[in-house]
């Protein structure tokens, strides 16, 4: 597997612009499905969930070229519902595809979906609004089944605002007969952009971005043009790298809009931040300080996407600072491995107590997944001497090109790439 090998100490410095967000492209290249022709999606980010969803697409019979951040899909051709159970296990976006599947065959067959081993995270509500629009659905060992000869519209509550049930019901809903209500519906920037993308189709959507959204079906939608929002979880993280190396970095093609509560973390903290339209200027002088309490919660508060990476400024702060985690169970995967290069962390059950020392120190660490992965990059950017992060492949699934973002910035960052040896070859 790769490895990323880094040589610390070097604060950043320069600028970057941050590329389209995975989780607002993973549900609008499922929601072309929902529209036969060819579509034309800009400002698409080259990371591995992006091209195993392009590949679950092929596979299903549908033509896609990504060339630059560009994708060309061509939803024409597409020939099947039943998306193979390979690809979805390689990733939890995958689920994506059950809502337009489902409006545009009357039916659809998946397996449970796999992803970063964060925690326990259920389909349940995604099935149960699928449900209350007329599917039927059938589980059996792993493999849902799920048919419906007309999607009709439903008052549907969610018990809690997720992200994919709130994304999957809208795409589900945009071509059922009648209107549909979400109450309790997540509220993140990315299911916005999906009501964007959507109604340039020809849907009718309003409330993304509150906890009601209604969806008015329609007989048809349209294949369009549509350029992706700038990926938040990005720049967060090129922000607090920013931080934690005591640099000063301009990023460009951002919407602070999405980053309140992470601006609001950094300011407590003592790091710089200017604002001024899509354009963030950080820059962090001296020591950062300790920030007594964040907590974890669905858009708008503190993403769980971005406590990782935060932990690590936080373990270089002056003082004690305390991390509560509300969203999943297996974000500390990272404490461990950190612990390897001086910091002081301990855990009880969801919380993190951070002690910060005076400076981290290079190791040997392994990125147990995506946002961990991020996180013990940046404390190896921050440390001093060299850090190796190995299973890269985690932090492909959001980043693109890490090395290369950051190389950008003055850091002294590589890609070790394995070479076959010779039983390797003879496979």
């Amino acid at each position: 597997m790769d490895k990323l090998v880094i040589e610390g100490g070097i604060p950043l410095s320069g600028t970057i612009r941050i590329h389209g967000a995975k989780n607002a492209a993973l549900p609008i290249l499922a929601a072309s499905l929902l529209a036969e022709g060819v579509h034309s999606l800009h400002n698409v980010p080259k990371l591995l969930d992006i091209e195993t969803m392009l590949n679950i697409l092929g596979r299903l019979g549908c033509r896609a070229v990504h060339e630059e951040e560009t994708v060309t899909l061509d939803t024409s051709t597409l020939s099947t519902s039943h998306v193979p159970e390979d690809l979805m296990r390689q990733m939890r976006s995958s689920i994506f595809l059950m809502g337009p599947l489902l409006a545009r065959f009357g039916e659809v067959t998946i397996y449970q979906p796999g992803g970063c081993a964060i925690g326990e995270r259920k389909i349940d509500l995604h099935l149960q609004g699928l449900k209350l629009l007329g599917a039927e659905i059938e589980e059996v060992s792993g493999r849902i089944s799920c048919r419906a000869d007309r999607l009709t519209g439903s008052d549907i509550h969610l018990d809690y605002p997720s992200v994919g049930a709130t994304e999957n019901i809208m795409m589900a809903a945009a071509m059922a007969e009648g209107t549909t209500t979400i109450s309790g519906a997540a509220r993140e920037p990315e299911i916005q952009d999906l009501q964007n993308f959507l109604n340039a189709m020809g849907a009718q959507i309003i409330g993304a971005g509150t906890d009601t959204i209604t969806i008015r079906g329609v007989e048809k939608l349209y294949p369009c043009t549509y350029e992706v929002i700038p990926d938040r979880i990005v720049a967060g993280t090129v922000m607090i790298a920013a931080a934690a190396t005591r640099g000063s970095v301009t990023l460009t093609h951002t919407n602070a809009g999405h980053l309140t509560s992470l601006i609001h973390v950094l300011r407590r903290a003592g790091v710089q931040i200017t604002v001024c339209n899509d354009i963030i200027n950080i820059s962090c002088m001296g020591r950062p300080r300790a920030v007594e309490r964040i907590v974890t919660s669905p858009y708008p508060s503190f993403p769980t996407d971005l406590q990782s990476q935060v932990m690590v400024l936080l373990s270089l702060a002056d003082g004690f600072s305390v991390i509560k985690e509300t969203v999943f169970e297996g974000r500390f995967k990272h404490v461990e491995e950190m612990a390897r290069m001086g910091a002081d962390i301990s855990t009880d059950l969801n919380r993190a107590f951070i002690r910060g020392v005076q400076r981290l120190y290079g190791a040997t660490v392994e990125a147990t997944d995506l946002r961990a992965g991020a996180a013990l990059v940046i404390a190896g950017l921050a440390a001093q001497g060299t850090t190796i992060v190995e299973q890269a492949h985690h932090i492909d699934r959001g980043y693109d090109g890490i090395e290369l973002l950051f190389q950008k910035l003055g850091a002294r960052i590589s890609r070790k790439v394995p070479v076959p040896g010779p039983l390797d070859l003879a496979n």
